[in-house]
């Protein structure tokens, strides 16, 4: 299905501050629309979008809404984000009657479609790359667009605008498989970094799941490239290749793939790699981002900037600034006496990709996380995955399950982890409780991990770090 947006002037959103819809909002706010909308609760993006002229409320009343937005029915398109509850007023009284509701998804579609789309997919990994490509483009002098599931530190938006549009221009696009969302897009060139089993509550079935990343795939435009991680389920891969050729990759040199990361090592504190493929070959390539995976991230990335036509020496420049996603390895402090990390992973996969990647930097230190589990139906479906992953901490702080969308489910808490993890150095924390947990806890590397509200303790552990070692100065 295919909309032409110039039909509308005005643009209300349902759960305007999250992530992937307040990039649509201030897209349509830069691009001469009338945008407003509601979320829940009042957030640091919520509070950007109000800066940027956009109205927000935060109460379930019409009256709060613009006049405009409900009396021009015809030239008004809402948006919903399946975050938003279906009891919510406004949106029963939308849906009644007969306004144009349109999924964020379907929205993102209409706007990249029309663009040379970059899907990036992948149950994991996906924000990194989407940002890599996003700022390998922009570095490099491409005029493109981006559409980001994290805030990018180089921008320090999640968003990124175009000057002109065009069948040609760039647009790189984070493809959420959640909710099947990144059907309603057609890619230019599809990216899957990942296929490991997530989002159980809406498909039931991992086979469901790979069957989606396929559908993606194969939904990539016939004149573009496809390139996937080497690493993915073998099921997905040879249903792929049945029908289109592929561009695989991997960090792992010994792997079957077309396009390796070799020599990789870590030199003052960053990662440095040779990109190898049969067309190129790029020597000493550097990354601030710690961590294998990140290298991998980097390939794909590399791959498309590549083929968008930007040369090997204009990415060896300019890939070393780089400097990541909030929340994804992100460090706040990085000193003799101890180092705190905080990250946005909330798959055990992600887990153990990150603390992985904290003990190549600090073999010496001991690691402690501090974790939230996100969703009560992950948890359970993945808690053995979670006890192994987080075993690779040498003391691991357990904190109560995010519930986001769900509701409790019985039997289901921390503790269902902790049981699993068969070393001692672990603890379950009350959130009321961390700081002052925290406070007599030994230094050392620290790393707050999870996908849910564990970031507002972010600024309160890194003043608490900064006390202490000044209070052990004296």
């Amino acid at each position: 299905m295919t909309v032409a947006l110039s039909q509308y002037k005005n643009i209300y959103f349902l759960g305007i501050g999250g992530i992937g819809m307040s990039n649509l909002a201030r897209w349509f706010n830069a691009n001469g629309f009338t945008v407003s909308g509601y979320d829940r609760t009042p957030s640091p993006l919520t509070a950007e979008l109000q800066t940027e002229g956009i109205q927000v409320h935060y109460d379930d009343n019409l009256a709060s809404i613009k006049p405009e937005v409900l009396n021009q029915k015809a030239q008004t398109l809402i948006v919903l984000t399946p975050a938003v509850p279906a009891t919510l007023g406004i949106l029963q009284f939308f849906m009644q009657n007969n306004f144009q509701i349109h999924k964020r998804a379907e929205v993102l579609g209409f706007i990249t479609n029309a663009m040379r789309s970059i899907g990036v997919a992948g149950t994991h990994g996906k924000t990194t790359t989407s940002s890599m490509c996003a700022y390998l483009l922009h570095a490099a002098g491409l005029d493109s667009a981006a559409f980001l599931g994290g805030i990018a530190v180089n921008f320090n938006s999640n968003l990124l605008l175009n000057r002109q549009t065009t069948p040609q221009t760039p647009a790189v696009v984070e493809a959420d498989e959640f909710d099947r969302s990144f059907l309603h897009l057609q890619p230019s060139i599809a990216i899957i970094t990942s296929t490991d089993a997530d989002h159980l509550d809406i498909y039931q079935q991992k086979s469901a799941l790979e069957d989606s990343f396929v559908q993606y795939a194969l939904q990539c435009r016939p004149e573009g490239s496809l390139i996937v991680a080497a690493s993915i389920d073998e099921a997905v891969r040879q249903k792929i290749e049945q029908k289109r050729s592929l561009i695989t990759y991997s960090a792992q040199s010994t792997a079957n793939a077309d396009i390796k990361a070799e020599q990789i090592r870590v030199e003052n504190g960053c990662f440095v790699f040779n990109y190898v493929a049969s067309k190129y070959k790029i020597d000493g390539l550097l990354l601030q981002m710690p961590g294998q995976h990140n290298v991998e991230n980097a390939l794909a990335a590399i791959t498309v900037a590549l083929e968008l036509g930007i040369e090997p020496e204009k990415i060896k420049q300019i890939l070393p600034d780089y400097k990541g996603v909030k929340r994804r390895f992100e460090i706040h402090i990085k000193t003799n006496a101890c180092a705190y990390i905080d990250d946005y992973a909330h798959h055990p996969t992600e887990i153990q990709a990150f603390l992985t990647g904290l003990k190549t930097l600090y073999p010496q230190r001991p690691i402690t996380a501090i974790f939230q589990p996100h969703l009560f139906s992950r948890t359970n479906d993945f808690k053995e995955d979670f006890a192994k992953s987080l075993e690779i901490a040498d003391h691991v702080f357990l904190m109560d399950i995010y519930p986001a969308r769900e509701l409790p489910m019985e039997g289901v808490t921390v503790a269902t982890i902790k049981a699993l993890m068969r070393e001692k150095n672990v603890q379950y924390v009350q959130n009321q409780d961390l700081l002052a947990t925290l406070r007599q806890h030994p230094l050392g590397v620290w790393a707050t991990v999870g996908a849910g509200d564990i970031d507002r303790f972010v600024i309160p552990i890194k003043e608490l770090l900064e006390e202490r070692m000044q209070y052990e100065k004296r």
